[in-house]
């Protein structure tokens, strides 16, 4: 990680990994300060850290509250649904980057996040990956905890590296569910929990199925690395599935200990997959 010593500014969204990141950057001995975004930062989550509330829109007073508290390095962190156009009410310095952002207001998820990374370096900061600073979150290969995948629930993961490999090129979603080689569900931009209600829904007879999350191909992990939490082990449980594979090295686990106690108390795996080398 850089030596620079200026403030890390925390670009939030919801859940708890933006206090993750605070605690992890306050322990490196660099300052905090927390920008929420109206709506979807969790104000209890930031509450104990320097912070401000902005729109979305509010690009102005994003980037002068970013330089008043002397932030040099930014790590964009925790869902945000995107917004429509119409919904943003931009100021003007907002109005001006959306004009910068062009094209790319209009492309994926994807193409977005890295123009917004591209225009964030261009205005003078740094961004950094929420991973650079929460290294304990994100696993090595391997099994994690006590249950490990059958031969079928191999095969589905394989089949679900290629559906969410095939998907990631269209930038449409981050996961799917297979079930004895059977596509359940695929992710688009209502998030992993709802895809995991639906996969329920449409459950085979037989085993349970397999959730996949990765990485998009040449996706840009600096905003929008996949997640899993509790949450998501307790809804994979829910759906009827048997475990859960993820992309070792590029998926946060925002409480590890208690993702692998919520999956061996639900008899689920929980494996991290390396998709290029994975053995079906």
């Amino acid at each position: 990680m850089s030596a620079q010593t200026g403030a890390v500014g925390i670009l939030a969204g919801g859940g708890p990994l933006p206090a993750r990141v605070a605690e992890a950057a306050a322990a490196a001995g660099r300052p905090v300060f927390i920008l929420g975004f109206e709506g979807f930062a969790e104000p209890e989550v930031i509450a104990p850290w320097p912070h401000e509330t902005v729109r979305l829109g509010a690009a102005g007073r994003m980037l002068s509250l970013l330089r008043a508290h002397g932030c040099t390095d930014l790590v964009l962190i925790g869902p945000i649904r995107r917004p429509s156009l119409r919904s943003l009410y931009p100021d003007a310095e907002g109005a001006r980057i959306l004009a910068r952002l062009g094209r790319a207001l209009f492309a994926g998820d994807d193409g977005l996040l890295a123009a917004l990374v591209r225009l964030l370096g261009e205005e003078g900061f740094t961004v950094r990956g929420a991973h650079e600073f929460l290294a304990q979150s994100v696993a090595r290969p391997g099994v994690l905890g006590g249950i490990v995948p059958d031969e079928q629930a191999k095969a589905d993961i394989q089949r679900g590296i290629e559906v969410v490999q095939a998907l990631g090129r269209m930038d449409i979603g981050q996961g799917c569910v297979v079930q004895n080689g059977l596509v359940l569900a695929v992710e688009a931009m209502e998030g992993t929990d709802r895809m995991l209600a639906r996969a329920g829904e449409c459950r085979q007879p037989g085993d349970g199925g397999v959730l996949v999350k990765m990485l998009k191909p040449g996706q840009e992990k600096r905003a929008d690395m996949p997640t899993i939490g509790p949450a998501t082990v307790r809804n994979a449980d829910a759906a009827g599935l048997k475990g859960i594979a993820f992309e070792a090295g590029h998926t946060l686990m925002t409480d590890r200990e208690a993702c692998i106690a919520a999956a061996d108390q639900a008899g689920l795996f929980l494996i991290a997959i390396t998709p290029e080398t994975f053995a079906g």
